[in-house]
């Protein structure tokens, strides 16, 4: 399958005229939602980057999603949706100015942030994961992304419900392999972000710039 980012659909925390050398934010929204999400965060981020909101290409709901839910197709589909995904918003980055570029996703956004640095490992300078997990599938820059060791911020709520133990555990194991891991898990919060975490992303950020 193919599918592409609606460029028409971006946020863009600043106009054309000034991203130009300036490292590029991608936020990746989650499941049923949409591109002025996670935008609300960026008034709270670091100003050195640009920020980019992308919306996801497959409809869900009230909003839009990056790969189909359990209930909609069998897993092999989901990945292979996500695998179309993943090279949409490469694609489109082939059609901006950036450089450097980091990731912040929430839920599927956060699959979809790892799926990125496992796609290019040498692409991506770090990602934000935030209530997400690592698909449990072999990516063919698995072997790469364990030497390139990118920095990540995982951050999960311990009463999320997303977490089924399989995913759990194998999200603990894959990414302690696969990168340099900052992991925050917050005692009560559901899937969600809480002003703690914010403060902790916030000075993830800033340590990568």
């Amino acid at each position: 399958m193919s599918v592409t980012i609606d460029s028409d659909a971006v946020l863009w925390s600043a106009p054309e005229s000034e991203r130009a050398s300036r490292p590029l934010l991608v936020l990746l929204h989650g499941v049923g939602s949409h591109e002025g999400d996670l935008f609300s965060m960026a008034s709270y981020l670091p100003l050195e980057p640009v920020i980019a909101s992308l919306r996801a290409p497959l409809p869900y709901g009230p909003g839009h999603g990056w790969f189909p839910m359990p209930e909609q197709a069998p897993d092999a589909a989901r990945w292979q949706s996500a695998a179309a995904s993943t090279q949409a918003i490469l694609d489109w980055l082939d059609g901006t100015q950036s450089t450097t570029v980091g990731l912040l996703g929430f839920s599927q956004g956060a699959a979809m942030s790892l799926e990125l640095l496992r796609s290019r490992p040498e692409r991506f300078a770090f990602a934000v994961a935030l209530s997400g997990f690592a698909i449990a599938e072999e990516r063919d820059g698995d072997q790469r992304l364990a030497e390139v060791k990118p920095p990540v911020f995982w951050g999960r709520g311990t009463a999320d419900p997303i977490f089924t133990e399989d995913r759990l555990e194998f999200t603990k194991s894959w990414l302690p392999e696969h990168s340099t891991l900052t992991q925050k898990v917050y005692p009560g919060m559901g899937h969600g972000v809480s002003q703690e975490e914010l403060g902790d992303i916030v000075a993830f950020l800033r340590d990568q710039y």
